[in-house]
């Protein structure tokens, strides 16, 4: 069997990264993604007319090379498609109660959107149009 998740939709926040003591880059960053609302298996609509979407937010984490990249062109509002695979975990809190998570492990990502601009060697800031995927 395989684990396999696409997912497209907005960064909910900018992209935060740490190391670990192994080296490891592990950047982390929110994902929202829509859906219409169904009510007796019809969309529901506003009183405008407009269907009424559901968000839900996912935690992604990308590591190194992958991480590195989100890290380095990706902000806050852009649209990216994430593919990878779903993580669950487990942890006891200070309580003493367990607790549950589910993560997104990313093996790529790919930008929907322009990227944010980063600058160039000359202190000007430009888009980066030849991204490494």
């Amino acid at each position: 069997m395989t684990n396999i998740a696409i997912l497209a939709g907005n960064i909910g926040q900018d992209p935060e990264t740490r190391t670990t003591q192994g080296g490891t880059g592990i950047t982390h960053f929110t994902l929202a993604t829509s859906r219409p609302r169904y009510s007796e298996g019809r969309v529901v609509r506003d009183e405008n007319g407009y269907r009424v979407q559901d968000t839900e937010w996912h935690r992604v984490i990308a590591f190194n090379g992958v991480g590195k990249t989100v890290q380095e062109h990706c902000s806050k509002g852009m649209k990216v498609l994430v593919e990878g695979r779903i993580h669950y975990t487990k942890w006891t809190d200070q309580q003493g109660n367990d607790r549950y998570g589910t993560e997104i492990i990313a093996e790529s990502v790919t930008f929907l959107t322009r990227a944010k601009q980063t600058e160039n060697g000359e202190g000007q800031r430009d888009f980066d149009d030849d991204i490494p995927f």
